[in-house]
């Protein structure tokens, strides 16, 4: 993902001839960044779709907002970011509400209403516990988490897309991988729920 804030969106714009075209060529460019990155978000492959396309989208239709197209990407981030918060606040609210319906006595839904880390790493116990307790994280720190280790930011380049200074983005990670080992470790003492007993393997250090 090196560059990825350095895009080169004027070029882009220029060489075609049509606005829709020029905002293809933009998308393709961008659409594996932006479908990876809302995919650390939320935790599932259909809503991260569905998110990053209604993010180019909205982009689209506002791309005459932007002053400067050399600088796209940090700005449809934060377009892709607050779809994201968005839809990620909307589902716990029915999480909740789902909860409430169980307490009454209604059946809990099924589907891809939570975080589901096996559909982002390759499945074995090391991964699957990593991603278990990134789910945990609040979302701005799990965001910057994926940023940097995920999507291979830079502190300067997360600075761009998030909008803050290279300190802000410091002290956030700074906690956010505080946090991530506190969860690590503890999962790491607990016994696994579906295999009890069994001793964890091929464990990694944060």
């Amino acid at each position: 993902m090196n560059g990825t804030c350095q895009d080169n969106t004027v070029a882009l714009w220029d060489a075609h001839s049509s606005r829709k075209e020029a905002f293809e060529a933009i998308v393709k460019r961008h659409m594996k960044d932006a479908y990876l990155i809302a995919l650390g978000l939320v935790g599932n492959r259909e809503d991260a779709l569905e998110l990053s396309q209604e993010a180019f989208f909205r982009a689209y239709e506002h791309y005459d907002d932007l002053q400067s197209k050399g600088k796209f990407f940090p700005w449809f981030y934060q377009i892709l970011r607050n779809l994201c918060f968005s839809h990620l606040r909307k589902r716990r609210i029915r999480r909740a509400s789902s909860l409430d319906d169980t307490q009454c006595g209604c059946p809990e839904p099924q589907g891809q209403e939570c975080f589901d880390p096996g559909v982002i790493a390759e499945r074995n116990e090391t991964k699957d516990r990593i991603w278990k307790a990134m789910s945990r994280l609040d979302d701005k720190h799990r965001e910057v988490i994926i940023l940097r280790h995920f999507r291979n930011m830079s502190y300067d380049e997360m600075a761009k897309v998030l909008f803050c200074n290279r300190g802000t983005v410091t002290s956030r990670l700074f906690y956010a991988r505080q946090q991530l080992k506190e969860i690590w470790e503890h999962q790491r003492g607990a016994p696994d729920e579906c295999q009890a007993g069994e001793p964890e393997k091929g464990g990694q250090t944060l």
